[in-house]
């Protein structure tokens, strides 16, 4: 950890106010491709290593969640060729990259809706998760066919044939969610110079610090990332209430 900025450095990151749940809006792989003369699914690959940096870095530094918006259920309008790619270059990431999981104690968890999915990636995400289930390190939840609507209407559907709706708060609501326990997000960054949320972590980032960042997914630094931290450290968080500056 000699290289984590510490007092000294303009993003210093101060070890005892971590977020505990950082979302990533990895946005921007097909412009960065296309800024470079290439096509769109290079600048993909090059966003999956990059979000495999930033993922060695949260864990690195003491971050216990971060979650990752892989593919939206809005991205199957996109191209058949460009879906078909992404597929595969979400099969060929849960299949090879264990060893990193392993040596890392991650621990792999998924939201979305996994029926929609091919076989082989419902599979896939099956084997990451019983792999991955006893490492004690950052739980990286990858949001796959995700979208924060989808996930609300889905719980709804969970509740109703369990409980009486009468009998509903926000925390027993909570556990009908694809990731039960799943903290609410303290810091929500996106890339690539779009102000939204996108449907991403409705309910869970109703008090998330929001960072907007102009800089394409695949050009995000881990400086980029420390920065973002150390940005969130100095926001005053409130949740409503009155606190002294």
């Amino acid at each position: 950890m000699s290289d984590i900025p510490r007092q000294k450095d303009d993003f210093a990151l101060d070890f005892e106010r971590l977020p505990v749940h950082i979302g990533i809006i990895m946005d921007g792989n097909g412009r960065w491709a296309e800024k470079q003369g290439l096509p769109r699914t290079a600048g993909h690959e090059e966003g999956l290593k990059r979000a495999k940096e930033i993922a060695k870095v949260a864990s690195d530094i003491g971050i216990r969640y971060i979650t990752l918006y892989v593919f939206s259920t809005e991205n199957w309008k996109r191209t058949q060729q460009e879906v078909g790619f992404l597929m595969n270059l979400i099969h060929g990431h849960l299949v090879q990259e264990l060893q990193f999981y392993q040596e890392n104690h991650i621990q792999v968890k998924f939201l979305g809706n996994r029926q929609e999915l091919p076989k082989n990636i419902q599979k896939d995400i099956m084997q990451a998760e019983e792999d991955t289930k006893n490492f004690d390190g950052l739980r990286i939840c990858l949001a796959i066919n995700y979208g924060g609507r989808d996930e609300i209407i889905r719980g709804i559907k969970k509740l109703a044939v369990t409980q009486n709706v009468e009998n509903v708060t926000e925390k027993n609501f909570s556990k009908y969610f694809d990731i039960p326990d799943l903290p609410d997000v303290d810091l929500l960054i996106r890339t690539g110079g779009e102000k939204r949320l996108s449907n991403f972590l409705l309910w869970h980032s109703s008090y998330a610090e929001l960072s907007f960042s102009n800089t394409l997914w695949p050009d995000y630094t881990k400086d980029k990332f420390y920065a973002d931290i150390a940005e969130f450290q100095h926001r005053n968080r409130r949740f409503g209430a009155i606190k002294n500056e």
